[in-house]
């Protein structure tokens, strides 16, 4: 048995196999070969297998996410079979007696780069397509990074990091923990985890040979047993049964409301990213969706989504939560959530710079679309639009103006939509909190977003692991600052809600409710929990 000792970002408690989850970009090795035939055969192999591979990828995201998410498969299969990139490959393994990979990589980067050059901007957005058909051809003549988890078997991803783009792709039904070398506990990998309700290391230097090892780990411990002895595998069964019974219990508050000791009705919502999170939104009980993270429909793709392709996302969630709330918040792309065709320049402090509405605002173009296709959604339930990273009124009144201009657009072209969709923004910086009174004159609700607004108070970068012990969200400013949003968010006729992931301290329900706040939107594991705390505290009083 070999064990390990992290920084544990979630607890419970998993039993499984090892996968060691291998970042797709490689260095390639540049050789001389001799059989030129036999070295086109591998490519030819290789490009029919990645074919069939990419076909799969489409039928799973046709049932999943419909067919106008799926189409990037199927430009990716025509991107293989383009003569122009099949040529180049062919020449360099002849002409310079070359191996496969490395006259994919080489092609690859050269189109890629051709592409990117482009004026157009549909064509600025195939390079990083085009990077992605390399990486996997790479990827198979290689024969690194292959999936096991396609077998079906659920397993413990171990990885040096996992970025935003990496884990939105993850078959999520077949992850039993994650288990990072790098990161930090306010990483994306550590809200997926949490918000999965499933345990999480950090800063555990594995070994390349735990592939495919029976591991445990235990998040209450922090740490992770490869190989374990008979005696540790009975005592970590015995404590995920105990594990498995508290949560059975806690389904017992399906259908129960959420009311205090002395009679406030709180609001219980979910923070979900994807479609794919419904279910757990639905199973878990919740009120509404209090946060999806639009972002995540540009991470998980080579291209701009389009406005079609984001109404139906939008259209499908609005109609499954029925007359439920749902607050879709504006792309907050940018800092840890890269996108590589958004060409965003480097920066020093990306999570000070240009992202979110800085961005929405200054490609208003982008921005149009998806306000576009959120109207039209509104449509088919009960929508809202939040928008995050304010940190002036003067932001809001042109955020006013853009989406005055797209619904006279909406009328202009007949395109059924609501007029009067509830528009709130996120409170996650210290300067938003100041003119927060100000701000409340503007729109119908606020959403704290905790996370980023700990990180600018605190001065801390979250994902910067030296900083973890730092990092106290619930520091007194921070505390200080809620009570000041919830007082003027009220004065100026806004409810106020939580979204960030303070929402699921249950340490602090009780004082969220007596500073009075309406809302707390939590991962969807987390609700039931929240139901039993509220229902067990007081909102008024001692």
């Amino acid at each position: 048995m070999r064990t390990r000792q992290g920084k544990s970002v979630y607890k419970g408690i998993a039993i499984g196999k090892i996968l060691i989850h291998r970042n797709g970009q490689q260095v390639i090795k540049r050789r001389h070969i001799d059989d030129t035939e036999a070295e086109i055969r591998r490519f030819q192999e290789a490009r029919e297998k990645a074919l069939k591979q990419l076909g799969e990828l489409y039928d799973k995201a046709l049932a999943e996410v419909g067919e106008a998410n799926a189409a990037i498969f199927e430009v990716h299969q025509m991107m293989l079979e383009d003569l122009d990139y099949e040529e180049s490959i062919l020449n360099i393994i002849k002409n310079q007696e070359l191996n496969a990979e490395y006259a994919v990589a080489s092609t690859g980067e050269n189109f890629s780069e051709m592409f990117a050059a482009m004026d157009d901007d549909y064509m600025r957005g195939r390079a990083a397509d085009v990077k992605d058909v390399s990486e996997r051809l790479v990827r198979i003549l290689t024969g690194v990074g292959d999936s096991k988890m396609a077998s079906g078997e659920p397993v413990i991803i171990v990885a040096d990091d996992l970025a935003p783009s990496e884990t939105i792709q993850l078959d999520k039904s077949k992850v039993l923990a994650f288990v990072t070398r790098h990161g930090s506990v306010n990483s994306h990998t550590a809200i997926l985890a949490r918000m999965m309700n499933i345990p999480a290391l950090i800063g555990v230097d594995y070994e390349e040979d735990w592939d495919g090892a029976l591991a445990v780990v235990d998040g209450s411990q922090g740490m992770i047993y490869v190989e374990p002895t008979k005696e540790v595998l009975d005592e970590k069964r015995a404590a995920l049964e105990e594990q498995k019974k508290k949560e059975q219990l806690l389904q017992k508050l399906k259908g129960e409301e959420n009311i205090t000791l002395d009679g406030r009705k709180i609001n219980i919502y979910a923070n979900i990213g994807n479609v794919s999170d419904l279910g757990a939104v639905l199973q878990n009980d919740a009120g509404g969706i209090g946060l999806f993270r639009s972002e995540f429909l540009y991470l998980e793709r080579s291209t701009y989504p389009t406005e079609e392709e984001q109404f139906l996302v939008y259209k499908r969630v609005a109609e499954t939560m029925g007359g439920r709330k749902v607050i879709i918040r504006t792309l907050d792309i940018g800092a840890d959530k890269q996108a590589d065709y958004f060409n965003i320049e480097h920066e020093e402090n990306p999570a000070m710079g240009y992202r979110a509405i800085r961005i929405c605002l200054d490609r208003v173009d982008i921005f149009k679309t998806q306000l576009r296709a959120l109207y039209r959604a509104s449509m088919f339930g009960n929508l809202s639009i939040m928008f995050p990273m304010i940190i002036s009124v003067e932001e809001v009144k042109r955020i006013k103006e853009i989406v005055e201009e797209v619904k006279e657009e909406l009328r202009r072209d007949q395109v059924p939509h609501k007029e009067d969709v509830e528009i709130g923004i996120m409170i996650e910086t210290p300067a938003a909190v100041m003119v927060s009174d100000q701000l409340a004159q503007e729109v119908d609700f606020f959403s704290v977003g905790t996370n980023d607004l700990t990180q600018y108070t605190l001065a801390i970068d979250r994902q910067n692991p030296k900083l973890d012990n730092l990092y106290v969200p619930d520091h007194p400013a921070i505390m200080r600052m809620l009570k000041i949003i919830a007082d003027n968010g009220h004065k100026g006729g806004c409810w106020v809600g939580i979204c960030g992931e303070l929402a699921a301290n249950l340490d602090l329900t009780e004082q969220f409710l007596k500073m009075g706040y309406d809302e707390l939107s939590v991962s969807p594991t987390f609700v039931l929990p929240l139901r039993q705390k509220v229902r067990e505290s007081r909102a008024y009083g001692e």
